[in-house]
């Protein structure tokens, strides 16, 4: 029963390769995986790549080749919802595609061969995130060492989107959240990877959770808050979160 461990990026797993019990490095379709034990549970501690294409590769291979019963997904996010901040925590109840648009011979963000824009996270898995998610928050309360920091941090659950872009502009976050909100998508957070990894999950019928954690506010200033925010709080927001995901899991 092994749980795949999805990060976007290195720092959000070095924690967790350091903890891992009996670990072994694999190398399989271009990318390492690290199996081993983590709390009792079988685990495979993967960093997804950099947009859908990428994640979707890897989320097959993880099903395909390491025979995983669940992805859980953990890395950073633009936050475009209202009173969504840098610092908060957004875990997905679903996921759409900002950039897919077959129109007009489906409607504008409808998955083709699926009959729906969105695709849901596992409620079960959410849940427990959810609860990892509001433990870790309130162990970093006044803890951020960052400028941006928001004093009251908050977890939200709802709509997530993702899409082939970084986008770091203020007019084109706007835009984004305006448009899908017109379509009755209030969008939370975007992002480059968990829409695809929902849509390899869906096709296998794997149960499928992700977590981010707001990093920026998809605006001009997103590109130096990115980075900033990936020095000092993603490896810590994530480690802390996976390990406590995985003890309640264990549950």
């Amino acid at each position: 029963m092994t749980t795949a461990i999805l990060s976007a990026l290195p720092e959000e797993q070095s924690g967790l390769v350091a903890s891992l019990q009996q670990p072994q490095r694999r190398v399989h379709a271009g990318r390492t995986f690290w199996t081993g034990s983590l709390h009792g549970h079988g685990v495979v501690l993967a960093l997804s790549g950099i947009g859908k294409v990428a994640a979707a590769t890897t989320a097959t291979a993880l099903i395909e080749r390491f025979g995983v019963v669940r992805i859980v997904f953990t890395g950073v996010a633009g936050g475009v919802g209202d009173g969504v901040r840098v610092g908060d925590v957004v875990v997905a109840q679903d996921y759409v595609q900002h950039d897919m648009d077959a129109s007009p011979l489906f409607p504008r963000w409808e998955l083709p061969g699926y009959a729906r824009a969105r695709l849901a996270c596992d409620a079960a898995l959410s849940a427990l995130l959810l609860d990892a998610a509001r433990a870790c928050v309130a162990s970093a309360q006044g803890q951020l060492d960052l400028e941006t920091a928001n004093p009251a941090l908050q977890v939200h659950h709802g709509l997530m989107a993702s899409g082939d872009r970084f986008v770091s502009a203020a007019h084109e976050s706007d835009r984004l959240r305006t448009l899908l909100r017109e379509a009755g998508h209030e969008v939370l957070a975007v992002e480059m990877e968990g829409a695809a990894v929902a849509q390899v999950c869906l096709d296998y019928g794997v149960p499928f959770a992700a977590v981010r954690t707001i990093s920026d506010r998809a605006d001009d200033a997103a590109h130096g808050d990115f980075a900033l925010f990936v020095q000092t709080v993603a490896s810590r927001y994530a480690d802390h979160m996976v390990q406590t995901f995985l003890q309640k899991l264990r549950n």
